[in-house]
């Protein structure tokens, strides 16, 4: 590297962001992710003794992905080659390959192929970096922020091993923010910023585990503050207040953001728990889920989680939809906290579900045998010469408006897809089939 190589990559990592800046550059500095990279641990060892498989690295954004692959370029012998998964082709693993190919014939050094949010490569993308992880021209480390095993091909992500990095908590963005006030070369330091103790409280936890968001949070809010009469730059709640603004909720709505989030909502007006309901679908829509699928869900559940229990639940559940139809948002939020608290409130049963499940699988499995002759309708003469509706008896004309007949196919005699629960008005329905089939249910 020349002299006027070397003084504009210096400007350069000057003018970065403090977050890029603040990047370990050994183990020692690395925060959180102990049970990955801690001492002792085996990708940690291969790391070190310059061994590594292809990886995977998955996790959320500010917790330390790509962080931890630059650390592996640090301290490995082999070649090092990064692309980001946003901007690179086909043709640019072509040439690396190529290029490690070249490597490895001349100077038997190894490769290492960097593609960060590797999810955003398709799959003809990704089928061409499979041959040569296979025999072995480079060693693959991929990072991305979904799950590898919807978004990342079966063939790749079998000749990798996933390791799954966790958000950092509080305590560790605290941390990394305190080292970046006091670090006088590539951090703060120099600028003698103080924060104000609910300035950092607020930063942190508006951070989300994501110390990206604290670090740039926290550089915004130090210059935009003036030094004192003491050359000291007190930044106040206020400041970091405004540099943040409103913060951006972690949520994707097509990976796993939006099917865990959904999923803790259902499972919580499942659970009767109004609270946690009404949380998890304000953490939706402030995150801009789009309110027709949490309606429709609400929907699924009434029809599906609360049933007979109550069958008001179901028109609850479509007015709601309806109402945000109409109205759209942000009043539409309204009828969906609504229904959300009538749904987890409400009795719950789901054996009308049940019994479509039972009634399915028995229909898959067994014959399609025909219609029982009485159920049918004569509307010829042939058809009635033939035995079509012979046996029926009108409910109408009865005691109570029953009447006890077999009307299954004759080799599901007996069958009982239905099982009242004891729940809210599912109790009267219990009673009232038990009144008219009592023990001889389903016999006919």
């Amino acid at each position: 590297m020349t002299l006027f190589e070397h003084s504009r990559k210096a400007q350069a990592e000057r003018e970065a962001p403090l977050a890029a800046r603040m990047r370990p550059r050994t183990f020692d500095e690395f925060m959180g992710q102990e049970h990955v990279v801690g001492p002792g641990r085996v990708l940690r060892r291969a790391i070190e003794a310059d061994q590594l498989p292809s990886i995977i690295l998955w996790g959320p954004p500010g917790s330390g992905k790509t962080t931890l692959a630059l650390l592996i370029a640090n301290v490995t012998n082999s070649h090092f080659e990064a692309m980001s998964a946003v901007s690179a082709g086909v043709a640019d693993l072509r040439r690396a390959v190529e290029q490690a190919k070249e490597r490895r014939g001349q100077h038997r050094q190894r490769s290492i192929l960097f593609v960060d949010e590797i999810h955003r490569f398709n799959k003809a993308q990704q089928d061409a970096i499979l041959p040569h992880v296979e025999d072995g021209t480079v060693t693959f480390i991929g990072a991305t922020t979904e799950n590898p095993s919807f978004e990342v091909n079966a063939p790749l992500l079998s000749r990798c091993r996933v390791f799954t990095l966790h958000q950092l908590t509080d305590e560790q963005v605290g941390a990394i923010v305190e080292r970046a006030l006091a670090d006088q070369e590539r951090g703060l330091g120099t600028l003698k910023v103080e924060l104000a103790p609910d300035a950092l409280t607020f930063l942190v936890a508006s951070a989300g585990g994501d110390a990206r968001i604290a670090l740039n949070g926290l550089e915004l809010a130090a210059r935009a503050s003036k030094p004192d009469a003491d050359d000291a730059r007190r930044v106040a709640l206020a400041t970091v207040e405004d540099a943040l603004q409103q913060r951006s909720l972690l949520y994707d709505q097509a990976g796993d953001q939006h099917y865990d989030t959904i999923s803790a909502f259902i499972k919580c007006v499942r659970s009767s728990d109004p609270d946690a309901a009404v949380y998890w679908l304000a953490r939706m829509l402030e995150a801009g889920e789009d309110p027709m699928f949490i309606a429709r869900r609400i929907v699924i559940l009434a029809a599906e989680d609360i049933g007979m229990a109550d069958p008001h639940a179901l028109p609850v559940a479509v007015a709601a939809q309806q109402a945000v139809h109409f109205i759209g948002l942000p009043e539409g939020a309204i009828p969906l906290a609504e229904a959300t608290v009538y749904l987890a409130t409400a009795p719950k049963s789901n054996a009308a579900y049940v019994a479509l499940n039972r009634a399915r699988e028995d229909v898959r499995t067994s014959r399609n045998d025909p219609v029982p002759m009485h159920l049918r309708n004569a509307v010829t003469p042939l058809m009635k010469a033939q035995g079509y509706g012979q046996g029926y008896q009108y409910a109408h004309d009865a005691p109570g408006h029953f009447v006890r007949m077999q009307n299954l196919p004759e080799r599901l005699k007996g069958r009982v897809y239905y099982e009242p629960s004891d729940q809210g008005y599912e109790r009267e329905v219990a009673e009232q089939v038990r009144r008219w089939w009592g023990e001889g249910r389903g016999k006919g």
